[in-house]
């Protein structure tokens, strides 16, 4: 199996280190991530510049470009083909509408497009993330990648996984199967005399609906949702 790793922290993120510590095993990883961080770039594609690739080991590649320019380019000119696509492991949560938003989950949506699945894991924090968080994230990731990939994947569909924020000594949480939250983040900006405004929203304190996943992961469980890329007819 062939299996291509991305995220949008950047290619040094610890996060995307816990990821490939997570996915060792599985088959042969190729990593292809932004090389700086892009955090909340959504699908945005580059289409006006050249893109610069440095290749820094023989499985690892830094792109001048976002996530999805990096699955864009690893399917095309780097890879014959790829079997899965990876894509985390974020420093902080990416749940509810924060779909719209996120690279990380628009890594796998593109891979979606070609009709190849993926996964997109994050995790949700309300506290700095320690050494001791990214290795109890590696292992709980390892776990939900096995039983995901195990599982058949509809085409033009991938999964979100919200890894929770609790204490440094619970075991692997509940896992729960659910659905996007369709509630707004909290909106705040915080305005300067020089006329600057700068977003200062509680992502703690934003609505959540029972059972979903927001509320799934903020009451300490692992959030699972599946996606469909919906493709119109014109």
């Amino acid at each position: 199996m062939r299996i291509l790793i991305t995220n949008d922290d950047g290619v040094n993120a610890p996060g995307l280190i816990a990821l490939r510590r997570a996915a060792a095993g599985l088959g042969d990883i190729i990593v292809a991530a932004p090389k700086l961080a892009v955090s909340g770039c959504s699908h945005r594609t580059t289409t006006d510049r050249a893109l610069h690739v440095d290749q820094r080991s023989n499985e690892t590649y830094a792109i001048d470009g976002t996530s999805a320019d990096c699955v864009r380019i690893a399917f095309h000119n780097l890879e014959a083909s790829f079997d899965w696509v990876l894509s985390g492991i974020n420093h902080g949560g990416n749940l509810g509408v924060d779909a719209y938003y996120s690279g990380t989950i628009a890594a796998v949506r593109e891979a979606a497009l070609y009709g190849v699945p993926g996964i997109a894991i994050s995790q949700y924090h309300n506290h700095p993330l320690t050494d001791q968080d990214w290795e109890r994230a590696t292992s709980w990731a390892g776990v939900i990648l096995k039983k995901l990939i195990a599982k058949t994947s509809q085409p033009g569909t991938f999964w979100n996984v919200n890894l929770p924020s609790v204490s440094l000594e619970k075991s692997l949480p509940n896992v729960v199967f659910c659905s996007l939250d369709p509630s707004p983040l909290p909106l705040s900006f915080e305005s300067s005399e020089d006329g600057n405004y700068k977003y200062n929203g509680k992502y703690s304190h934003r609505q959540r609906q029972d059972g979903s996943d927001v509320d799934v992961c903020f009451r300490g469980s692992i959030s699972i949702t599946e996606i469909s890329v919906v493709k119109n007819s014109f």
